[in-house]
């Protein structure tokens, strides 16, 4: 059951530089395009997933930073969602999907 789609910058309904937040590996900044829902085994439905997460700030256009990985299996995730920080399952993580951002000029990254 797939409960969201998200969209490439061209209105397709996918993009190949779009991958899963939880396919991604520590150190990876990007921005979330949309939520690609399905439902998880033994755990949350589609719709309550969708919710949720769009509930902690999942939201189109939002920064993502992939700040620790768990020791065992690499799982949980912890993560910068813009100006906060949420510790995500893998399998949660799935369900957003990100485009890398580009490396920013040094002087921005001074400025923050």
């Amino acid at each position: 059951m797939r409960v969201g789609v998200f969209a490439g910058p061209d209105g397709s309904a996918s993009s190949s530089d779009v991958t899963s937040l939880g396919s991604r590996r520590r150190g990876f900044a990007g921005v979330v395009v949309g939520l690609g829902v399905t439902a998880i085994p033994g755990g949350l439905d589609g719709a309550e997933l969708e919710r949720r997460l769009l509930e902690i700030g999942f939201v189109e256009g939002a920064r993502v930073e992939i700040l620790h990985e768990g020791a065992i299996g690499r799982d949980p995730i912890a993560v910068r969602l813009d100006d906060m920080r949420v510790a995500l399952r893998r399998r949660e993580a799935e369900a957003v999907m990100v485009r890398a951002e580009a490396a920013e000029p040094a002087f921005l990254q001074a400025a923050e």
